[in-house]
């Protein structure tokens, strides 16, 4: 990050918990790690899984910071910027999972085309098992797979969001193959912090000599 970060555990905020089962026993941990990070002095909170759009209400209200809690969230915003004849899709680590709470939560079109990476030979499984090795090449591919489905799919797709916060690191080899606008949890957070922190553009401003 190009800032400082706060980071705090959740208890029993495993992948499959919060893809799985709705995030329905560890809201309260989240509430509880948001305050806490606040009071370390974070200014801003956010989550580490798409899924999680199902806190954003609850963890806005709990919390005296903005929370952005999911990438998803910038579904909306990237499809503000494509023609009309355009669609955003998106590439999720559980297509079958992704249900229309999540969307609503999201501000995300219910007609979004999704597609996912369950089918591939690598990142879901690690992923959602919590296996302590990935094949990156694999899941390299499987992000690749699923991105030519998604496109194969839906001819007019100017966009890609990834819900992922995992999917981050092949956000460039999605772009590069399909020449497509690529964002993720790290774009997404790049532009909540530039607000939180605005760069200054005169930095004698803060020199107390001047």
């Amino acid at each position: 990050w190009s800032v400082p970060v706060h980071y705090r555990v959740v208890p029993g905020a495993t992948p499959k918990a919060a893809v799985f089962d709705g995030g329905k026993e560890i809201l309260d941990g989240f509430i509880d790690a948001a305050k806490h990070l606040v009071k370390m002095g974070a200014d801003g909170i956010t989550t580490n899984c798409g899924f999680l759009s199902l806190f954003q209400e609850k963890m806005a209200e709990a919390v005296n910071v903005p929370v952005a809690t999911s990438s998803l969230m910038q579904v909306k915003m990237v499809q503000s910027l494509l023609p009309k004849s355009k669609k955003v899709g998106i590439l999720t680590i559980h297509k079958p999972s992704l249900k229309e709470e999540h969307l609503k939560a999201a501000n995300v079109p219910l007609d979004t085309p999704i597609v996912g990476t369950e089918n591939g030979k690598e990142f879901s499984r690690v992923i959602l098992n919590d296996e302590k090795e990935m094949n990156i090449d694999l899941a390299r591919q499987d992000h690749l797979d699923a991105a030519e489905e998604l496109m194969k799919e839906h001819s007019n797709i100017g966009a890609i969001v990834m819900e992922c916060t995992n999917m981050s690191p092949f956000a460039a080899d999605v772009r590069k193959k399909f020449e497509v606008p690529v964002f993720n949890i790290y774009t997404f957070i790049e532009w909540f912090q530039s607000g939180l922190l605005p760069t200054r553009f005169n930095p004698d401003h803060d020199d107390p000599r001047k």
